[in-house]
């Protein structure tokens, strides 16, 4: 990069708008690592005694509302204005939190996490559109989306460390944490007003947006429909000419989204109900795991690109298909220090090489098409996911979920196993 471009790149990252942004990826990332990781679970299971199906039914509710809304509010976004957006869709949080802190009811507290989800919907959206908007004019934006990567992981990872800190100190004072979290959705909405007002729409002259808004709202809209309509189904056809892969693709993707999904809603009910373990302790599992996997996913994905996709990706559904499998018996603490750690490598060899493996089947025409649809159905396996580990919980006792998860990764071995197979087969052939 020359240096006129590199000083104009470092300029735009330090520019309000950016650092806004930043701050608010930070801050809703910390919410719902402390809420989904470290509170929620327990609070629901231990203080308020609701069944571990409800639990997972909440969190496929917020999982639901976080997705689902994501391109509405993008295209909302566009037209109110980064400001209006944001700050309006954060006030929702704050009305998730204050119902989760002051509501005990299954109905409140499900309605609530889907409200939370809705609420950080257009956080990626806006994100995106905002740093393309900011990137120049040579479209230079791989420095500051690896900011927001770095700003969403640091989030993710301080929230629950954080929260298992402060319940320790208060002896599991879930009042005060509430009330912080409420403190943070505030500061959240405070900071989302001083995002600009206003957002370029593209594609779009100044003459073309006058004659909309002469139109009306209700106009307008019909004629996005029916533009999408249209749209949606080219894309479709285009879809079904190009896109050639085996069936067992697609299970395959749900498949990989559907563990997490698994663990997600009980993890933190395992660590803390039948470990017994402070959340302390926990702060340094989660520690541990994730550091492992951060410190691996660096060779991970040099050794891949040397050697290929097959050899990590069969490694990494083995280690993790045993490991998962041994939480069910451990009760041992450094034996499950030793197995959260070995989950941590699998996953830095599964994470690179499994998107790598996917990016291979993407036919070149409607790339973005493809990877919006595999996307989407690896998406819905964290939807289904904590439904069936709250029903596995409940029904058949704290191992099951994490027998299920082991099963299911040892069915992610025997697909990609054939499917590597299908495509050397295929690539001799032609």
């Amino acid at each position: 990069m020359p240096p006129i471009a590199g000083a104009a790149a470092v300029k735009r990252l330090r520019s309000p708008f950016f650092v806004g942004l930043l701050i608010i990826i930070f801050l809703v990332e910390f919410m719902k690592g402390s809420l989904l990781v470290a509170v929620l679970p327990v609070y629901m299971k231990n203080s308020l005694g609701l069944s571990a199906h409800t639990i997972g039914i909440a969190f496929s509710l917020q999982y639901i509302g976080d997705n689902l809304f994501r391109s509405p509010f993008g295209w909302i976004g566009e037209r109110l204005g980064y400001r209006k957006t944001m700050a309006g869709a954060l006030i929702m949080t704050v009305i998730a939190l204050c119902m989760i802190a002051f509501f005990s009811g299954a109905f409140w507290l499900s309605l609530a996490c889907f409200i939370l989800g809705l609420g950080t919907s257009p956080l990626w959206p806006t994100a995106m559109t905002g740093t393309t908007e900011i990137s120049g004019p040579q479209g230079s934006n791989g420095q500051a989306l690896g900011t927001l990567e770095m700003a969403s992981l640091a989030g993710t990872g301080a929230g629950p460390i954080v929260m298992n800190f402060l319940m320790d100190r208060t002896e599991k004072n879930y009042h005060t944490a509430f009330l912080i979290l409420i403190g943070v959705g505030i500061v959240l909405v405070l900071v989302a007003l001083l995002l600009p007002s206003k957002v370029k729409i593209p594609f779009q002259t100044a003459a073309a947006a006058a004659t909309a808004t002469g139109k009306g709202m209700f106009a307008v809209l019909a004629g996005k429909l029916a533009h999408l309509g249209a749209s949606v189904k080219s894309t479709l056809r285009e879809v079904r000419t190009t896109l050639k892969v085996s069936w067992m693709v697609y299970p395959a993707l749900f498949l990989q989204s559907f563990v997490i999904g698994l663990l997600s809603p009980v993890i933190t009910l395992y660590v803390q109900n039948e470990l017994r373990i402070s959340p302390n302790m926990y702060s340094l599992l989660l520690i541990a795991g994730g550091g492992i996997t951060v410190l691996a996913l660096i060779p991970s994905g040099k050794l891949i690109d040397r050697f290929g996709t097959g050899p990590f990706l069969n490694a990494g559904f083995l280690l993790a298909a045993f490991s998962l499998s041994f939480f069910s018996i451990v009760r041992s603490l450094p034996l499950v220090f030793v197995f959260v750690c070995i989950v941590g490598i699998s996953y830095a060899m599964i994470l690179p090489g499994w998107n790598t493996f996917v990016s291979h089947l993407v036919p070149k025409g409607e790339r973005g098409a493809v990877w919006g649809f595999f996307l989407t159905l690896q998406g819905s396996g964290m939807v289904v996911g904590p439904v069936v580990s709250g029903q596995l919980w409940d029904r058949l006792g704290h191992s099951s979920p994490f027998l299920a998860s082991a099963v299911v990764m040892a069915m992610l071995f025997v697909i990609h196993l054939v499917l590597s197979r299908r495509m050397k087969a295929g690539a001799q052939l032609s």
